[in-house]
């Protein structure tokens, strides 16, 4: 009788890990989803149910989960509607795919978390008083900005594709959807880190008189100076990258992707990415721009560095010779050897121009992307020893080619195992 009931136990727990790992085993997987097994709808309930639990989460413990400048800025009533929605789209999905016994494991493992989501509250949970200065991460900041950017950049690059069949889940995606989770992470380091490091380095410079005489300006003239400074320091900062070989062996990292897409700009160095922002920063903080104008500054470098790395193409006509446009910027992420070193400005391309370091006569588009040589191991742990080795390029080699190797032992296990008797 014992050995019944723990049969009759272990049958749900089995059942729950097998789906687990069938789960685990299609994330791990890149290419194009297969329509019509209930994949791709299993894919979104367990995308939204993640959300769901990690802001169920994040109003649970708000003073550690939350960006203190941005949870000032929104409408909790507006995030608990936007659970909400979410648990009964993932949670219908989840059911009604199990019950067809379509992709039973992604969508049962979608309909665990659903259920695991209404237990700890739902869109319920009360928020009670919290102290305002205790060390965060940011995971408001990753759900909404993952939420907002898959809605509309995945959107536009299946209306305005330049490589029409480029699947979503393309090859690395793993990788770089680990950087985007980590550079919001550890918002809350970066900031803290950026302002210290700005007020030690450029306080001395500042002059209110100047201050005074860039705040008189009226609002547009004030947006886009301040734009045109923030790109004339990117663009020597990331020239530098470039030309410079030690910082180029943390740079080489951003340009390691091999497709682009809206996620490929957030495969970054941590401290590629500290550094640029001192730079950039600081030398907005020297001139002193209104609060208005940088907020403004903020929402259209965040819209420019994912738009200009999406699988996007557009007629853009003579205004590509004036804004940094995808098609500017996927030539910069390219190594075929015209497009080595070119094309650095973020905002404005005439800088380039100006500058000439422009490509002038392509055709077409590029044949390929990433590190000449492809020598960047994957891995955002590895990505991030890379600048370290006493010889990098020689050290990530030797990473590709033993992930290559235990592939093919993978593989070759599988098929063993899969042969029958």
């Amino acid at each position: 009788m014992q050995e019944k009931q723990q049969v009759i136990l272990s049958a749900p727990v089995s059942a729950l890990a097998d789906a687990a790992r069938d789960t685990a085993r299609l994330m791990g997987a890149d290419g194009e989803l297969k329509k019509g097994y209930g994949i791709v709808s299993g894919v979104w309930a367990l995308g939204l149910a993640i959300l769901c639990v990690l802001g169920v989460l994040a109003f649970h413990f708000p003073q550690y989960l939350t960006t203190p400048e941005l949870r000032n800025k929104y409408s909790y009533d507006m995030v608990r509607h936007l659970i909400f929605a979410a648990l009964v789209i993932a949670g219908s999905i989840s059911l009604i795919n199990v019950i067809l016994g379509r992709a039973r494991s992604i969508n049962g493992v979608a309909g665990a978390l659903v259920v695991a989501s209404l237990a700890l509250g739902g869109s319920h949970v009360p928020i009670a008083e919290f102290p305002d200065h205790t060390p965060y991460i940011g995971m408001d900041w990753f759900i909404l900005d993952l939420l907002g950017s898959t809605l509309i950049f995945v959107a536009l690059e299946k209306i305005f594709p330049l490589y029409r069949g480029q699947p979503i889940f393309r090859k690395e995606w793993q990788t770089d959807l680990v950087h985007f989770a980590v550079n919001h992470f550890i918002i809350g380091l970066a900031l803290l880190t950026v302002n210290f490091l700005i007020h030690k380095i450029f306080g001395w410079i500042a002059l209110p008189s100047l201050q005074e005489l860039v705040q008189a300006l009226p609002f547009l003239p004030q947006l886009l100076l301040c734009i045109l400074v923030a790109d004339l320091a990117q663009y020597w900062t990331h020239r530098a990258y470039h030309e410079v070989p030690f910082l180029w062996r943390f740079h080489a990292v951003h340009h390691s992707t091999k497709t682009m897409d809206w996620l490929a700009g957030s495969r970054m160095h941590m401290l590629e990415l500290i550094v640029t922002r001192v730079l950039v920063l600081g030398s907005l903080y020297v001139l002193g721009f209104e609060k208005s104008v940088m907020d403004v500054y903020i929402i259209v470098v965040g819209f420019q560095a994912v738009f200009n790395h999406a699988n996007v193409h557009l007629n853009w006509g003579p205004l590509k010779y004036l804004i940094v446009t995808p098609d500017f910027h996927h030539w910069h992420h390219s190594s075929d050897q015209i497009a080595l070193d070119k094309n650095y400005a973020a905002h404005f391309s005439f800088i380039d121009h100006l500058f000439g370091t422009a490509i002038k006569g392509q055709q077409g588009f590029p044949e390929q992307y990433g590190v000449f040589g492809d020598y960047m191991p994957d891995g955002f742990s590895a990505q991030q020893r890379f600048p370290f080795h006493v010889d990098p390029y020689r050290a990530g080699t030797a990473a590709i080619l033993r992930a290559k190797r235990s592939k093919r032992q993978l593989k070759k296990i599988a098929a063993k195992s899969a042969s029958p008797e």
